[in-house]
């Protein structure tokens, strides 16, 4: 299928500017062109409240619905960026769009980036999040029976990695998870970095890049490094997850269904065409993004 018009003229100046290499970019630049790129994300939604606030030292941002009360179903988001980038600033649009379009409260987790902090400090984070949110669920107003974690790129992988650590501790566990083109094996096996790797904006070196900045000399076949391999998914919650057809990582977030299938889990997933690496953040040119965000909205009020 070919690319959705929006994204085919951002696909068309990558290549036309000589397909500039994220690896080649200092951090700062990096950094500082993701946050760049949230203008394509559409107009800011104000139709909800927003509120920063910290727990034990780590910071966290409400999204909710206006005039919300009680104990809503909540969704703990965690934000893309290679493991090297993203921020509350970057993510702050389609979060705000999820809350609106759900009726739900959705709260970002901030996590420590690499090189700065290097492994398993975004690891360690996540899950701490999610602890610290579930401890205080009812001071924030969210219904611990209805938590959904979700996450896209490696916000994908740490979602499903907190909730693999969840169901080993055996405290408590979300009702489901929702991974968008989730980051999942740090080899880069499949065929799709290769098919997919070069010109669609978000490069294989973006990806292996930031897994090198992040793991440096870490084994990459640890289960919390690459979960795709993993042979523990049975006894997680529902999964649902969101791959893009000319994504780097589409391959491995389907394969992911199927392992998580053959291992017993509820899981689903979607392929969705002419989109790349990222699309969830592109409301502003794609009607593709539109339309999933407002699904993953739907699946969270369900939860």
């Amino acid at each position: 299928m070919a690319l959705e018009n929006g994204i085919a003229g951002l696909v068309k100046a990558f290549i036309a500017a000589g397909r500039p290499s994220a690896r080649a970019a200092s951090i700062d630049d990096r950094r500082a062109g993701y946050l760049a790129s949230t203008g394509l994300a559409g107009e800011t939604e104000p139709r909800v409240q927003v509120e920063d606030f910290t727990l034990e030292g780590q910071a966290f941002r409400l999204f909710s619905p206006q005039n919300a009360s009680g104990c809503l179903p909540t969704l703990i988001y965690y934000h893309g960026g290679c493991f090297v980038s993203g921020s509350f600033e970057t993510h702050d649009n389609q979060l705000r769009q999820l809350a609106f379009y759900s009726g739900c409260r959705v709260i970002a987790v901030q996590y420590r980036l690499a090189p700065e902090h290097c492994w398993p400090a975004a690891h360690d984070d996540a899950q701490n999040g999610a602890d610290l949110l579930w401890k205080n669920a009812e001071k924030l107003g969210i219904d611990r029976q209805r938590i959904t974690l979700a996450g896209d790129s490696a916000g994908g992988h740490l979602a499903l990695v907190t909730a693999l650590r969840l169901k080993t501790a055996g405290i408590w566990q979300p009702a489901q998870l929702v991974l968008v083109y989730p980051m999942l094996d740090a080899t880069a096996y499949f065929d799709s970095y290769a098919f997919n790797g070069s010109d669609y904006v978000i490069t294989r070196d973006a990806l292996l890049s930031g897994y090198e900045f992040y793991l440096g000399d870490t084994d990459r076949l640890l289960p919390d490094v690459s979960p795709l391999w993993r042979d523990d998914f049975a006894g997680l919650p529902p999964v649902h997850i969101i791959t893009a057809e000319f994504d780097p990582l589409c391959d491995e977030g389907e394969a992911l269904h199927q392992h998580m299938t053959e291992q017993g889990v509820a899981c689903t997933c979607s392929r969705y065409l002419g989109v790349i690496h990222g699309f969830f953040q592109l409301a502003g040119i794609s009607q593709t993004a539109q339309d999933v965000i407002k699904d993953v909205a739907a699946r969270v009020a369900r939860a």
